[in-house]
């Protein structure tokens, strides 16, 4: 793959004797949408905390742009609920990250504003989290996200906790800002069809410890993943068969 952004090599992670991550290779290229799957409790959050800093990986090299992954943080995280603090006004709920990185209220407020349009929240900008459907909390948390501008997103199973409904339509909406901003983006999720719709490429972990059970790619183009069809389905039976037919002691 050329022009890589994000370069994880047999990274392996412990705690307290419990082996989590064994040997985790994988890539993610400029303006990529890549996303691992895998049973609860694999590791893929950890995965997550190693980028963010969180903790340390025992073993294996992460690289960014090239570089070994130390000092800054190039991601911008959205976790799996919105986070949004309730006693805080959605424009201020936005503009939390820029003001953690040292910008003025004002100068951050500035800066978010235009994007309130955009993402569908044109109105509400002086209402609270709890007068919002779940699907704008996502929206507000996403634009919260993207407003810091790093490099690269990670995205930890943002729609898990929506209905089934509100989750298509804030896939559709996601697919639709990924197109108009080729942000570079890695999605932990559970949803195999979120998945192959979101996704240029997939890896599906093993249960504890982790480890790469296979790549997919997702050659069908965007403008037909809405539709059901050969290939898609193909591709979701071909992961969930590699799921399913691993055992928890393998």
């Amino acid at each position: 793959m050329s022009d890589i952004r994000l370069d994880l090599n047999n990274i392996c992670k412990d705690f307290g004797g419990l082996a989590v991550l064994d040997r985790i290779s994988l890539q993610v290229g400029r303006g990529e949408f890549v996303s691992i799957l895998g049973p609860s409790g694999a590791g893929k959050s950890t995965l997550f905390r190693l980028l963010t800093g969180g903790v340390a990986c025992d073993g294996g090299e992460i690289r960014f742009d090239g570089n070994v992954l130390a000092g800054a943080n190039p991601f911008a995280f959205m976790p799996q609920r919105d986070a949004l603090m309730p006693w805080r006004r959605i424009i201020d709920n936005a503009t939390l990250g820029l003001e953690v990185q040292g910008a003025s209220r004002t100068a951050a407020r500035e800066k978010v504003a235009p994007l309130f349009d955009e993402f569908g929240l044109a109105g509400f900008e002086q209402h609270y989290p709890s007068q919002l459907s779940g699907g704008m909390r996502q929206r507000a948390a996403l634009l919260r996200t993207v407003v810091q501008n790093r490099p690269m997103l990670l995205l930890d199973e943002p729609f898990g906790a929506l209905d089934a409904l509100t989750r298509t339509a804030m896939q559709r909406w996601l697919m639709t800002m990924w197109a108009q901003h080729h942000w570079t983006a890695l999605l932990i999720t559970h949803d195999v069809r979120e998945a192959v719709f979101l996704s240029d490429r997939i890896y599906a972990l093993s249960a504890r410890p982790a480890r790469i059970l296979r790549e997919f790619v997702v050659p069908t183009p965007r403008s037909c993943r809405g539709l059901v069809s050969s290939e898609t389905s193909r591709i979701e039976a071909e992961i969930l068969d590699t799921l399913l037919s691993q055992q928890p002691d393998q």
